[in-house]
């Protein structure tokens, strides 16, 4: 996996969206840099907070659309700067995939919009207290860690496809976020 792959992959797709009146808007970043095993990607794990559905997940620096955001993508810029102190721009940014929003009924109704960035290293980070800590992880790694999990989501056993890396797992949206880049559909 590496940069020109991902271009070439965001330049040949048309990503879709999705209309859903009422619901909330969102979006996140997905942050590339080159690492020495390939690309890495900025994911964060979110702080645990009672009212907050993805407490303590694995996830991407991102949130909803405030009024003061043009489009959605300074919604990505906007939220990902307050979580991470990475400050993006146009200049960096590689592509857009397609909306999506949770499955789970008792999920917020939210269409969350991704959007792909690279630079050229890892910037300094000052995460807000949104987030318990940042985590760079490996594309090809994720990959390699490829399988199911079970976790209890309001007290219901889920089975789901993730990436485990180390002590961490991507699943759910975030997984769905990242699966087309690393060809896991």
């Amino acid at each position: 996996m590496d940069l020109a792959r991902v271009t070439r992959t965001l330049a040949s797709c048309r990503p879709a969206r999705i209309n859903r009146p009422g619901a909330r808007q969102a979006a996140v970043s997905l942050v590339l840099v080159p690492g020495p095993r390939g690309l890495e990607g900025l994911f964060i794990r979110r702080a645990r907070h009672p009212r907050d559905p993805w407490s303590g997940q694995i996830g991407l620096p991102g949130g909803r659309r405030e009024a003061s955001d043009r489009a959605l993508f300074h919604t990505a810029v906007r939220e990902t700067a307050e979580e991470t102190g990475v400050g993006l721009g146009r200049e960096h940014l590689l592509g857009e995939l397609d909306d999506l929003h949770p499955r789970t009924r008792t999920l917020p109704d939210i269409v969350v919009r991704p959007f792909v960035f690279a630079l050229p290293r890892r910037p300094v980070l000052r995460v807000s207290a949104e987030v318990a800590y940042p985590l760079w992880l490996g594309l090809r790694d994720l990959k390699r860690g490829a399988g199911t999990a079970r976790p209890v989501v309001r007290g219901r056993r889920l089975e789901v496809p993730c990436w485990r890396a180390g002590r961490h797992m991507v699943w759910g949206l975030t997984h769905r976020i990242v699966a087309p880049l690393l060809g896991a559909g």
